[in-house]
C-alpha cells in the first residue's frame, strides 16, 4: 500500500508533515535532513523541488530555493542523491515543484524516477484539477503516485467536492489566501474556516498548511484536521543553527513530544 494512504490509517490526528528545499542550506544536505526528519520522530516529509519563480512561496522558501539553485540543485541531482533514500527512510515522503519544471523534464519520465526512488506522491500547486483529470490522472495511476489538490478559503463547495472525488490520499488545505510563511498565530476566520471545510465530511485527511510555524499554531491547525505541515519556520531554522541534526531535533520537539522515535 502506498506509504501516505497507510499513514493516515494508522494515525488520523495530529500528523506531522515538515517542508524542507532539495540542496539547502547545502547541496548535500537532502539525505542528512531527511534522516534526522524521520529519527525526531515526524509522520511525513514534503521534499521541494527548488524552482526559479516559485509562486505560492513566500520569500523564506523563495529564498531557500535560489540558494539551492546557486548550489546547483536540479531534478537529475535530486534523484541521484534519494536512490537509495528507502534502504534508510520508512516514513512517507512527498515530492512539491511546479508544472513548468515537469514538463521540460518529461512528466512521465518524472513520474517513473519518484516512484523509483519511492515517493509516495506529488504536489504541484499550478496544476489545475482539469488538466490532472484529462491529462495526466493515467500516468499518476500508472507509477502509483498520489497527486496532492491544494484548497483555499475562496475554492468554491462544489470544487472541493470534486477534488476530493479525485483525490486519494490527502487533500493540503491552505490557511490562508497568499503565500507561505510562518505566522505566530491562528486567527478565529482560519478556525472557521477549518471547521467549515470539516463539515463537509470529506473522505480524504485533511492537513493544513501555510503558516504553521509552532507548538500553538500547530495545535489550533490539527483541532479541524488530520494534521499540519510546516515548511518556512522550519527552513529557517535550519539556516540559523549550523548544526543540523541538533537544529532539527530541537525544532521537531519544539513543535510536539511524538508517540516514538523512527530508528
Amino acid at each position: 500500500m502506498n506509504r501516505t494512504k497507510e499513514l493516515f490509517q494508522k494515525k488520523s490526528k495530529d500528523v506531522l508533515s515538515v517542508y524542507f528545499t532539495a540542496g539547502f542550506p547545502d547541496l548535500n544536505s537532502t539525505m542528512d535532513i531527511l534522516l534526522s526528519l524521520q529519527k525526531s520522530g515526524v509522520d511525513m516529509v514534503e521534499v521541494g523541488m527548488p524552482f526559479s519563480d516559485p509562486l505560492a512561496d513566500g520569500p523564506i522558501i523563495q529564498h531557500s530555493s535560489e540558494v539551492a539553485l546557486r548550489n546547483g540543485m536540479n531534478l537529475d541531482l535530486l534523484f541521484e542523491q534519494t536512490k537509495d533514500v528507502r534502504k534508510h527512510i520508512t516514513i512517507s515522503l512527498v515530492l512539491m515543484g511546479y508544472l513548468n519544471p515537469l514538463l521540460q523534464y518529461g512528466v512521465e519520465k518524472f513520474l517513473q524516477r519518484a516512484a523509483e526512488n519511492g515517493f509516495d506522491a506529488l504536489i504541484v500547486p499550478d496544476l489545475p484539477v482539469r488538466e490532472y483529470e484529462f491529462y495526466y490522472k493515467d500516468l499518476f495511476e500508472k507509477y502509483k503516485i498520489k497527486n496532492i489538490f491544494l484548497i483555499t478559503p475562496d475554492t468554491p463547495k462544489e470544487r472541493i467536492h470534486k477534488i476530493d472525488a479525485l483525490s486519494d490520499a490527502f487533500i493540503y488545505l491552505v490557511s490562508t489566501l497568499g503565500t507561505t510563511g510562518a505566522k505566530t498565530n491562528i486567527s478565529d476566520e482560519q478556525q472557521d474556516y477549518f471547521k467549515r471545510i470539516a463539515s463537509y465530511q470529506l473522505k480524504n485527511p485533511l492537513l493544513a498548511g501555510f503558516g504553521i510555524s509552532n507548538k500553538e499554531t500547530f495545535e489550533k491547525a490539527c483541532a479541524h484536521t488530520n494534521g499540519a505541515i510546516i515548511g518556512s519556520a522550519f527552513i529557517k531554522a535550519l539556516e540559523q543553527d549550523k548544526n543540523t541534526e541538533q537544529a532539527i531535533k530541537n525544532f521537531v520537539s519544539s513543535i510536539k513530544q511524538p508517540e516514538h522515535i523512527h530508528k
